[in-house]
């Protein structure tokens, strides 16, 4: 199951977005609301991670098979994680 924005609505699949207020319906509802909520903290985790990885610019020079990259990026993450627990205390 994939996250998306609500620029992709309507891509059904295993794309899931966020509710999507329409000119007809001035409001949502709570449930809409706290589904809204909860797909915008899963998201977060994966935009944070996004941010961490174009921050070590290693990336944009990979040029190797996306196996070896997924060791890299797993490598990088740990490495930023050791990194932020030594300077948050």
């Amino acid at each position: 199951m994939t996250f998306a924005d609500k620029g992709y609505q309507g891509a059904g699949g295993t794309i899931r977005t966020p509710f999507k207020r329409h000119r007809h319906r001035p409001r949502l509802s709570r449930r809409q609301k706290a589904v809204n909520r909860g797909h915008a903290r899963i998201r977060a985790v994966g935009e944070r991670a996004v941010a961490t990885l174009k921050g070590w610019k290693i990336l944009t020079k990979l040029r190797c098979c996306p196996r070896r990259a997924t060791a890299i990026v797993q490598a990088i993450l740990v490495l930023h994680a050791v990194e932020n627990d030594r300077y948050s205390e």
